[in-house]
């Protein structure tokens, strides 16, 4: 997953330099595979990827194929004056192949972009003295229920091999999401954790 963060962060970048909407630049690369193709489009329609926000406001898109699936996801970010930030709406869009329990695919999804919203916001190792300062979960934030965001995900239809359902629902979520804060802020995050990492301007 950390991973996918910095590979589709660049790309993001790549699209800046370029002055190209990140979505379109990720079309015009994978204008040869539809099954990306078609991943893209349907979470940007989920998202209403291009309508105005308020600002302080940012979304960030991100895609990895990985475990024979294909998932795109699209993070909406609030970022505070004193730089908080928050993500309310998260959007996913996945082909896993043939899939046995549409159910358990979007549950997967779901628990996937949760947990890796812990590790994209909060979940930083620190030393002392050569020891972990973290021992425990009342020291170590996980996501929780009263600040976790709206969900969609939706399946995009295939007829190939199932494909897994589990990481992939991981490894885009950092990466949508600090694409989110360098649209809402102009600064681009370099590191991870991202609510603790400095950004730079491009």
């Amino acid at each position: 997953s950390f991973n996918t963060f910095f590979a589709e962060s660049f790309v993001d970048e790549c699209a800046s330099v370029a002055g190209t909407d990140p979505v379109d630049y990720r079309r015009a690369l994978l204008a040869r595979s539809p099954r990306h193709l078609a991943v893209i489009d349907r979470v940007a329609a989920l998202s209403g990827w291009g309508a105005p926000l308020a600002a302080g406001q940012g979304r960030g898109i991100a895609l990895e194929h990985c475990f024979e699936s294909i998932v795109a996801m699209v993070a909406e970010v609030t970022v505070a004056g004193d730089g908080e930030v928050r993500v309310p709406r998260v959007f996913c869009a996945v082909d896993v192949g043939t899939v046995v329990n549409p159910d358990a695919v979007v549950a997967q999804m779901e628990g996937g972009i949760l947990f890796a919203l812990t590790t994209a916001l909060t979940s930083e190792i620190t030393l002392s003295d050569g020891r972990v300062d973290q021992s425990n979960f009342h020291d170590f934030p996980l996501q929780r229920l009263a600040n976790a965001p709206e969900v969609v995900v939706e399946i995009v239809p295939s007829e190939l091999p199932p494909g897994g359902a589990g990481e992939p629902g991981v490894a885009p979520v950092a990466a949508a999401v600090g694409n989110a804060i360098h649209a809402a802020t102009g600064n681009r995050p370099r590191a991870l954790p991202l609510a603790v990492a400095e950004t730079t301007g491009e």
